[in-house]
């Protein structure tokens, strides 16, 4: 089965328009506090993950883009990357089971700083203008939880009023994409939508047939192999 993901990435594609709408807003408004620079990499060490269908889309362009010798030294960073990025969330479950407070242990996440596969030796990304979402807003107030986040490089003065996006709100629309997809493929993977995929594991995985656990019903198996023989009469 070859799944059309064009759709999907449509909708996708709208988020992304309102999320670069909303920087270059902030950024009009505040100037003097959006301090987003060429080779300023400093969001290219942050760790987060990403929704399903941003997970697909970022491996869709990834291989579409990067090819050669280029994807074999990718490839070898986003292992490098995976690696770190394992190490750091399987500390927050320990820390977790030990009974340490949730916000402290997020904290110490966002304090980690794992070099992004896609950030090339010049400090310039491979894949700029696919980036995810979370880098497109990096550089401006966000909030997630009822918490309000900025970029440490950034002008703006904690504790000042300034409008903030609302990531909550982003990534409920990315899993109802997400959610339509899954439903769509009839995937026998049915919590899929819930997923979330670091962007190394992202460029990592073959989302084919197998990994997205399509089924292929005998019904679906009998019409196909019909119409393959009305093609060859």
């Amino acid at each position: 089965m070859k799944v059309d993901f064009t759709p999907y990435f449509e909708k996708y594609k709208t988020i992304v328009n309102q999320a670069d709408e909303l920087f270059e807003r902030v950024q009009k408004e505040h100037p003097e506090c959006v301090t987003c620079k060429i080779k300023c990499a400093d969001c290219c060490h942050a760790l987060f993950d990403l929704t399903l269908i941003e997970a697909i889309y970022i491996n869709h362009q990834v291989n579409k883009i990067i090819k050669g010798k280029e994807k074999i030294k990718l490839i070898e960073k986003a292992n490098q990357a995976d690696r770190k990025t394992h190490m750091v969330k399987k500390q927050a479950v320990k820390n977790k089971k030990a009974g340490k407070n949730e916000m402290e242990i997020l904290m110490e996440i966002a304090a980690e700083r794992v070099r992004c596969p896609l950030l090339n030796d010049n400090d310039m990304c491979d894949l700029y203008d696919y980036r995810p979402i979370t880098c497109r807003l990096y550089g401006i107030p966000t909030s997630i939880g009822g918490r309000s986040h900025t970029c440490g490089k950034s002008g703006f003065v904690e504790g000042k009023p300034y409008p903030a996006v609302n990531l909550d709100a982003i990534q409920k629309m990315l899993y109802d994409i997400s959610y339509e997809f899954v439903c769509d493929i009839k995937t026998k993977f049915v919590k899929m939508a819930d997923m979330l995929v670091p962007l190394s594991m992202a460029i990592l995985t073959d989302f084919d047939d197998e990994y997205l656990g399509i089924k292929h019903s005998k019904k679906a198996e009998e019409e196909q192999g019909r119409e393959n023989e009305k093609n060859l009469t």
